[in-house]
């Protein structure tokens, strides 16, 4: 359908729809509804220019767990990042996106959101969207994804448990089961406790989430564990809480890796070490596949940055 043909079903000039869709202030908001009703109601996406520097933010529409804690950092960082480079937010929920039709932009960032969500998103808009620590379907154009790179942090945690003298180490994966991102940690963790030849079973490494959260760690304290690694979510405090209920000190009963919640874990008693995501870095990238989008050299569709670990306390030291 032609810009001509919406003119002529709203019963406006093809300048008029013109002004609309470039979002003229001299254009009435009762006829810019009625024009985008009836280029929505025939499937009418109005290519929105690109030029202007609106970077649109794509949360949940609801408490969605265990992102929230990854949705908080990220969103803090872009906030940090974003304006430095030139850029304006706006945030939008996802449940509200039809919105974007109508809203001028020159790129989308979404945070934990499934890709699925997006697979006609070329066909309706000519802007960038970036999917933060989610991976962009393959072949989609305009879509890109920028993550941490979950095998690896994984790893990084169980080697550091490992160099400490740990032997007997039980993972509790902050998801919901079958959630991608908690199955791809799963597997990343059987296969670091595999590659330095230490036990490995269903019940030492487990997927939880805050309902039974507390029970499943009591489960495998029963396994003699000397350590407990907690990735995903606000873990850390629900591991802080679980162990105080069980009686357990941390370092000198169990040793505690959490992800880094930059509000509690510093905090906690002790201090918990933590695996940690470069947010700062995944905000950069997200400013660079916009900026760079679509004149300068092509981006990656795929971009992943590592994990860093921070040692505090709560991993014991191994006597001489």
């Amino acid at each position: 359908m032609k810009l001509q043909e919406i003119a002529k079903l709203a019963g406006v000039s093809p300048a008029t729809v013109s002004r609309v869709f470039s979002h003229h202030p001299n254009i009435r908001s009762d006829l810019r509804e009625h024009v985008f009703a009836i280029a929505k109601a025939h499937g009418y996406h109005p290519r929105l220019s690109t030029k202007q520097r609106n970077i649109v933010i794509i949360l949940p529409g609801d408490e969605i767990y265990p992102i929230r804690n990854c949705l908080e950092m990220v969103m803090m960082a872009l906030t940090l990042v974003l304006p430095k480079r030139g850029f304006r937010i706006e945030i939008l929920p996802q449940d509200n996106i039809e919105r974007l039709d109508s809203i001028q932009f020159c790129g989308a960032v979404a945070i934990g959101a499934d890709p699925e969500d997006f697979k006609n998103w070329s066909e309706r808009f000519s802007a960038p969207l970036v999917l933060v620590d989610r991976e962009a379907p393959p072949n989609l154009p305009n879509v890109y994804s920028v993550r941490s790179d979950e095998a690896q942090g994984m790893d990084l945690a169980i080697g550091h448990l490992f160099e400490r003298g740990c032997r007997k180490i039980g993972c509790i994966i902050y998801g919901g089961s079958g959630s991608a991102n908690a199955m791809i940690r799963r597997n990343a963790v059987v296969n670091a406790l595999k590659a330095r030849k230490l036990p490995v079973s269903e019940a030492l490494v487990q997927i939880g989430v805050d309902e039974n959260y507390v029970e499943i760690i009591g489960k495998i304290l029963k396994l003699n564990i000397d350590a407990l690694f907690c990735p995903g979510g606000n873990a850390g405090i629900i591991t802080a809480y679980a162990l105080s209920l069980f009686n357990k000190r941390v370092p000198q009963d169990v040793s505690v890796i959490a992800s880094e919640h930059k509000l509690f874990s510093r905090f906690a008693t002790p201090p918990q070490t933590c695996i940690t995501q470069d947010h700062l870095g995944l905000a950069g990238l997200v400013a660079d596949i916009i900026e760079a989008f679509p004149d300068q050299s092509p981006m990656p569709q795929r971009s992943m940055l590592p994990y860093s670990l921070i040692v505090r306390d709560s991993v014991r030291i191994p006597e001489d």
